[in-house]
């Protein structure tokens, strides 16, 4: 046993070694570590002899005091695109034609910022004629298999994005362009057909969304509507987990369902708001209330969306999302997935790399968001507080960071060394948290971990 500990005490002081150069930052400032971490000597004795787990060193913070609008305004993109006034809203099962974009790995939900840097000029001659109309173009899922890409299959469903910033620009012959478009509308795709320009046009129809009716609506007493007031206003605690709240939703709403077949549960099934209710409750959960839920969108089909996309989900699991076209019957559905989830795992080896209570939030957008690398490649990246089975490539790097003032360090799984996202490591003084993680979507599975076994089981 003092063998194996030495030899351990051995590559751990290398990865030591190795990982202290890159998580310095870039003036040097040996001396801001965090004071709480335990040294890393000790906790490897402690972890030998089982008397304390490797994620209890690190603490959720106390205090964030980074600007979290900072990630949503995408500087890296530069300061100087061009900003562009208006909404071009299509009708709903109207016919259109769209020219039809395709990025690997790139799901698009309704309120999500799409930021692109292109590089090609066949892209860019189809943004420049898009932006001389309604600044509207139809994003479409394509595998990051090269396999499946190369098969033929165009998917059924996409959304519309609309652009509300752009620069083109020309370096050395190089033309560019930057550009933050924003999704808006669902669709489905009718016919598709390739230009001579290579340019993909798509016969798309507008999805709408349906409105399930109130099934109470035909057996109350309209004299009493005065009465039958929505108690928004009590908002669910985690103390009573929101009893009070479905109390008085069922004595002021959902009263009348003692007249029926059914009892008040199975309404609540079917109730949007008590449907948001317990997925805040969920979402409670997984943040630990590090992020302000006050702040997500109140209607029910903005937040099924603002929900979809901010959940770790894989591929298909959000284009699923995407076809179903009622608020109603898509967060019965997230909070289906919401339950079930307990961890993320790689997604080739599915180790296990976070926890769900690991995630917090630095944007104003949520726990995730769409960035752009400036090889043009985008991530939608998921920000946790604690992670492990991880190592760190290269040093640290302030140019192009998605949250200014921190530096990116890549990062890669333990197991089968697959890149799994990056470690942002503040080179600011007083920036709080000091460090966290960016796990890009793509690269992660959720999954689910028994009490009595340690093996995580992805779900489908």
């Amino acid at each position: 046993m003092a063998d194996d500990e030495e030899e351990l005490l051995r590559n751990e002081e290398l990865e030591h070694e190795e990982g202290s150069d890159d998580e310095q930052g870039q003036d040097g400032d040996d001396d801001d570590e965090d004071d709480n971490d335990i040294n890393i000597f000790e906790r490897l004795r402690l972890q030998i002899r089982g008397r304390v787990d490797q994620d209890s060193v690190s603490k959720r913070p106390d205090k964030i005091t980074y600007d979290p609008s900072r990630p949503t305004t995408h500087s890296y993109l530069g300061s100087d695109l061009e900003e562009y006034s208006g909404r071009t809203v299509l009708d709903d099962e109207c016919s259109v034609s769209l020219p039809l974009v395709q990025f690997p790995g790139v799901v698009l939900v309704p309120g999500e910022t799409l930021p692109l840097h292109l590089f090609n000029p066949r892209l860019i001659s189809m943004m420049k004629h898009i932006l001389h109309n309604n600044r509207t173009f139809g994003m479409l899922y394509e595998s990051r298999d090269r396999a499946a890409r190369h098969d033929g299959n165009i998917p059924d469903v996409g959304t519309t994005a609309e652009i509300f910033s752009a620069k083109e620009e020309d370096e050395g012959g190089v033309e560019t362009m930057r550009i933050k478009a924003m999704g808006r509308q669902r669709f489905k795709v009718m016919e598709t057909r390739r230009q001579t320009d290579g340019i993909l046009i798509g016969q798309v129809m507008i999805l709408p969304e349906r409105k399930v009716a109130d099934p109470l609506q035909c057996i109350r007493c309209h004299s009493l509507d005065r009465r039958r007031i929505v108690p928004h206003h009590i908002a669910p605690s985690r103390s009573d987990g929101g009893v009070r709240w479905l109390k008085e939703r069922r004595k002021r709403y959902l009263s009348e369902a003692n007249f029926t077949w059914w009892p008040p549960w199975v309404y609540e099934m079917y109730d949007c708001d008590v449907l948001m209710m317990r997925i805040k409750q969920e979402l409670s959960g997984w943040y630990e209330n590090s992020m302000q839920l006050k702040t997500v969108p109140a209607n029910p089909s903005d937040f099924s969306f603002w929900v979809a996309s901010n959940m770790p989900l894989d591929d298909s699991q959000r284009i699923s999302l995407l076809r179903i076209n009622s608020a109603v019957q898509r967060l019965r559905r997230e909070l289906e997935l919401l339950q079930k989830c307990t961890m993320l795992c790689c997604g080739e080896c599915y180790t296990q790399i976070a926890n769900k209570s690991d995630v917090f939030s630095m944007s104003l957008d949520g726990p995730m968001a769409a960035y752009v690398n400036p090889g043009g490649y985008v991530h939608e990246t998921l920000t946790v507080y604690r992670a492990q089975n991880l190592n760190l490539v290269g040093r640290p790097s302030k140019e192009n960071s998605w949250f200014p003032g921190y530096a990116w360090t890549i990062l890669q799984c333990r197991n089968c060394t697959s890149h799994l996202g990056w470690k942002f490591t503040a080179v600011e003084r007083r920036l709080r948290p000091e460090k966290f993680w960016g796990l890009t979507r793509s690269a992660l599975k959720t999954g689910l971990q028994t009490d009595e076994e340690e093996h995580s089981f992805p779900l489908e």
